[in-house]
């Protein structure tokens, strides 16, 4: 046995070692160890996250649903007033005589009316009537064919 194994310089050198080596070890487990109180932090804080995602959701959609109304309220707002000018147009009664007078072609004694025929309206009426001239049954086709030929543009591209 070596002589200096118990003496006192080489037992706290040996044990400075092992208590610096025990030191470091208990370092290293404290930093990658959870402790209780920030497994506590962080469940508050995920909890308070939860609990108020759904309220702020909320809100935030109750905000866009009172700006909504705010609009329609507005819009709902400048149709009374176009209705009320209107109202008051019609309590006068020259207004009333000329819209009679432009929609209903009423006259006032004594005037002469004349119609005038647009010639655009014959040509119209026209193209009709030659549908009228064939089968029911060829009409229903025409129609069909007229309905399918955008899909079948678009099929065959």
């Amino acid at each position: 046995m070596p002589a200096d194994r118990f003496s006192t310089a080489t037992r706290l050198k040996a044990l400075g070692e092992h208590a610096a080596a025990r030191v470091y070890r208990a370092r290293i487990k404290r930093r990658s160890r959870l402790t209780g109180r920030a497994a506590l932090l962080a469940l508050v804080v995920c909890s308070l996250v939860v609990a108020l995602a759904y309220p702020m959701r909320q809100y935030i959609s109750q905000r866009s649903e009172i700006a909504d109304q705010r609009r329609q309220a507005q819009r709902e707002r400048a149709e009374v007033a176009k209705l009320r000018e209107q109202k008051a147009r019609l309590r006068d009664p020259a207004y009333i005589e000329r819209r009679a007078r432009e929609h209903l072609h009423y006259l006032m004694p004594g005037e002469t009316g004349f119609s005038m025929v647009d010639p655009g309206a014959n040509a119209e009426h026209s193209t009709d009537q030659g549908a009228a001239d064939r089968p029911w049954y060829t009409n229903l086709w025409d129609t069909v064919d007229t309905a399918d030929a955008p899909k079948a543009a678009a099929a065959n591209r």
